[in-house]
């Protein structure tokens, strides 16, 4: 369902685009690929030696793309910034990103990057970018175990789907897996 339409008259001045993109590599690992765009609906005044940034030119462009195995560890981490409001400044972090490399996405992960990339130890914007990649990973798994006929919708399900207790609607104990998943359905236990 839509939101419904605003209740007062309103002007666009910021757009915000993330895209996620995520790759199977022939090595049997996965590249997640995450890109962050900001615009401004106008002409930007940046810093006087800076100039302006003309409106639909992105004033952040930032990438970081993690290579995964398929237990959701990090194995590679690189990251770049193409536009930037402070050339020099902003996009010289970029080289601290491959400290991802030995995290997982299933345990601490925001945490960890929190405590690595938090307040002037990273960038703001791409240290953001990354808290979308665990539940991507997460989407891009499921397909996979689709393709790879670990599960399906019948009863030739060899082992629990991978995304059953990763949320709220896919616990198992919810309706939605009683009624999506039956074979791993577990009746909630009450407290006693």
């Amino acid at each position: 369902m839509p939101l419904p339409a605003p209740s007062v008259p309103r002007k666009l001045v910021h757009i915000r685009r993330v895209d996620i993109e995520c790759w199977h590599r022939e090595d049997g690992l996965l590249d997640i690929e995450a890109r962050m765009i900001d615009l401004k609906d106008k002409d930007y005044p940046l810093p006087p030696s800076l100039g302006v940034r003309a409106k639909g030119e992105p004033l952040h462009d930032m990438r970081v793309r993690i290579t995964i195995d398929q237990g959701m560890t990090i194995h590679d981490a690189v990251a770049s910034s193409d536009a930037v409001p402070y050339p020099g400044g902003c996009d010289t972090i970029a080289p601290v990103y491959r400290q991802l490399i030995g995290l997982s996405l299933l345990k601490g992960f925001r945490r960890a990057v929190t405590e690595r990339f938090g307040g002037v130890r990273g960038c703001s914007h791409m240290t953001e970018l990354l808290g979308s990649l665990p539940t991507a990973a997460f989407q891009t798994m499921a397909s996979i175990q689709r393709d790879n006929g670990v599960m399906d919708w019948d009863d030739h399900v060899t082992k629990q789907p991978f995304q059953l207790d990763k949320c709220h609607a896919l616990e198992t104990s919810s309706e939605t897996v009683r009624r999506f998943y039956p074979r791993w359905y577990r009746q909630h236990k009450a407290a006693g």
